[in-house]
């Protein structure tokens, strides 16, 4: 019998999230049970815009604490856990680095040993990040590249991973990772980062702002087939043969910088040059992922292109920024 979401009760971190709130979306879609952990009421989210609060449960609290996630998972009888909870914004990790720790590694060793003490959990999906793989040495990424983060937000990806490995190779817990590429659309509201930024500065006429020299390597990933990744591989999991395993999920798409800014304006019909700045630091500078596993093991390939993924998301940028 297929794999079936229906009346299943799912645990999902990062709800407020560009992520998360699309994963939230789906599921509520697919007619599961759905509880939210939230910690701030994010004005103008993704996840209120769609009104989301009233589909789903909430459960107000912080990662960071263990007897918190406890009594959540215990009281709402979850079986399936998508932990994408993160301090994601890379600049205020190399800012301040101890709130990254505490979110990303102790929060994740918290829903992991959550879900190990809690014995009706089946499946745990865990976030982790093509970052935690480091400075590129041998591109593109396989799972069996070594996570080797150097700079903060990198390094709490890499340790979360690793943890994630620990629960499931001493305890048996059903666990999977996920690396992902650069995920952009609609819903991101960190406007430092590159495909939201340029966007904001399009519509308002104004010269887009290129932080690095513009040359910088990622793979740029629309949400919705992460979204669709996550959930094959979370689904997949009926096989215990594929637990402990990681996956890459991204799009092929290695663009720089400029390249992306270029076809943002190009889509928008815009000419407006961006402004470099070259003020970046302490980031990767080239980073790419081999998705062939995720192809060969889940069958999962993106169903979206990069420019049909940009228009989507420049449509509801214009809408949020049209009714803010």
């Amino acid at each position: 019998m297929a794999f079936s979401w229906r009346g299943r009760s799912v645990l999902l971190t990062g709800a407020t999230g560009i992520l998360g709130s699309w994963i939230a979306v789906e599921l509520v879609r697919r007619r599961a049970k759905v509880t939210a952990v939230v910690r701030d009421h994010v004005v103008g989210s993704n996840f209120y815009r769609m009104e989301l609060e009233r589909k789903i449960k909430i459960e107000r609290g912080e990662l960071e604490n263990l007897s918190f996630l406890r009594r959540v998972i215990n009281k709402n009888k979850v079986k399936d856990v998508l932990h994408v909870g993160a301090q994601a914004i890379v600049g205020a990790a190399n800012r301040s680095p101890l709130p990254t720790f505490e979110a990303n590694v102790r929060g994740s060793w918290n829903v992991l040993e959550a879900c190990r003490l809690a014995k009706q959990v089946e499946r745990v999906v865990v976030a982790s990040s093509d970052k935690a793989y480091g400075e590129g040495r041998k591109l593109p990424y396989t799972e069996e590249t070594p996570l080797r983060g150097e700079h903060p937000y990198d390094v709490s990806k890499s340790c979360s991973d690793l943890v994630a490995t620990a629960f499931y190779e001493t305890y048996g817990l059903p666990v999977c990772i996920t690396r992902c590429g650069n995920i952009y659309g609609g819903g991101d509201l960190n406007f430092n980062r590159i495909v939201p930024g340029t966007i904001r500065s399009l519509l308002k006429k104004e010269r887009p702002i290129i932080r690095s020299d513009g040359q910088y390597i990622r793979d740029y990933f629309y949400v919705k087939d992460a979204v669709d990744g996550y959930l094959v591989l979370a689904e997949a999991m009926e096989d215990e043969a594929l637990h402990g395993e990681a996956f890459n999920f991204s799009s092929g798409n290695h663009l720089k910088v400029v390249e992306i800014v270029e076809k943002i304006r190009r889509l928008m019909g815009l000419r407006l040059k961006p402004k470099i700045l070259n003020q970046v630091s302490a980031e990767i500078r080239e980073q790419t992922l081999s998705c062939e596993k995720a192809e060969r093991i889940l069958g999962w390939k993106p169903k979206y292109g990069l420019e049909r993924g940009l228009k989507e998301s420049i449509k509801w940028y214009r809408n949020y920024f049209r009714n803010a």
